[in-house]
């Protein structure tokens, strides 16, 4: 069983992810953004950074990275898909989840812990939790603010009041139909050591390893005819 952790120019979290996947018992690669077979890979995480910049709109021209194509195959087959931060912005530009993220309401950069709040555990990253368990992990981002005009966002994880940065519903965490992909605001692997302020995320990233090892492989490959979001 091996997590892919993807490595976009600018992606400056993977270290940190692999870390944590690996000192919770899984096996964790990097993946390089022009890799266009993952067929090793039983998940994929794409962690934070600033994905080539993030010059266009964030996480726009990593959606056309090489690497994509299997990702999106991986989440289309029920794989787990995990993206952090940037690799949050990155799965709805790629249209894995719905929706999309502006700046901060109050066009700042955030970073500093905040709460969330369990509103789902039928996910790959919620199914350790409890309903209305509260969480402390950081937030370090500048776009973080997430919309979905289609209605269609399956919020798992709610910043608790006062809501940090507009976010639609206080979505700090959405998931797609099937529960298989997630994109998450805040950075659960820098919340799995109690000595260096929370290690609340801890209960997070375990879920998503007991997901990659015990997810089915599919009959046949993709789901046909199935929409990822």
């Amino acid at each position: 069983m091996t997590i892919a952790v993807a490595v976009f120019p600018g992606t400056n979290c993977e270290m940190d992810v692999v870390w944590v996947l690996r000192s919770l018992g899984a096996e964790a690669e990097l993946a390089w953004h022009r890799d266009v077979d993952l067929a090793g890979a039983s998940a994929v995480v794409l962690p934070g950074g600033f994905a080539h910049g993030d010059y266009l709109r964030t996480g726009a021209f990593a959606r056309f990275s090489p690497i994509m194509a299997e990702v999106e195959r991986l989440a289309t087959a029920g794989r787990p898909v995990l993206g952090i931060c940037n690799g949050f912005q990155i799965l709805t530009e790629a249209g894995l989840l719905p929706g999309a993220h502006l700046a901060n309401r109050d066009l700042a950069f955030i970073c500093r812990f905040v709460e969330v709040e369990v509103v789902d555990t039928a996910s790959v990253l919620t199914a350790g939790t409890q309903l209305g368990q509260v969480l402390r992990i950081p937030l370090n981002s500048y776009e973080g603010n997430y919309l979905d005009p289609s209605g269609r966002a399956r919020l798992v994880l709610r910043y608790l009041e006062p809501n940090p940065n507009g976010a639609q519903d206080g979505a700090a965490a959405v998931a797609n139909t099937f529960g298989n992909v997630v994109g998450i605001m805040p950075h659960p692997e820098r919340a799995t050591e109690a000595l260096l302020g929370s290690d609340d995320g801890k209960v997070l990233l375990e879920a998503f390893v007991r997901a990659a090892v015990t997810t089915p492989a599919p009959a046949g490959g993709a789901r046909s005819g199935v929409s990822v979001v």
